[in-house]
């Protein structure tokens, strides 16, 4: 019996999602008239870790780079961001598709696609 109600509950939250997906597509398409936006798609999450497919056009800029915590990061994609600290200090980083690097906490910096294409990169995040 607890199956069946948490079925139709289930099944009202769906249907009653889909007004929202539209007007969050109307919302995505009126953003795109502006500068390119990276965007981030949570794929899993808990109490311990985030995983995240984290997708940079080109010329994209991410200032909530999540620097707080150890992160695995695995490039989909190959491509170039730009990494600039608080201080004004500038790091490029160049990524080929398959590669994987451990990130450790790190003072905090924003990150812009200086490539010349998409950058996909899938971030597991250590809480």
């Amino acid at each position: 019996m607890t199956k069946l109600i948490a079925a139709s509950l289930a099944a009202v939250a769906f249907v009653s999602s889909a007004p929202m997906t539209e007007c969050a597509l109307a919302q995505d398409k009126s953003a795109g008239k502006g500068a390119p936006q990276v965007t981030t798609k949570v794929i899993v999450e808990n109490g311990k870790v985030r995983a995240q497919e984290v997708t940079f056009p080109p010329s994209a800029e991410n200032t909530a780079v999540e620097t707080s915590s150890v992160r695995v990061v695995r490039a989909l994609t190959s491509g170039k961001l730009q990494r600039v600290y608080a201080d004004g200090k500038r790091e490029d980083v160049t990524w080929e598709a398959g590669q994987v690097r451990l990130n450790e906490a790190s003072p905090a910096y924003t990150a812009k696609n200086v490539g010349k294409g998409t950058l996909k990169l899938y971030v597991v995040v250590l809480k």
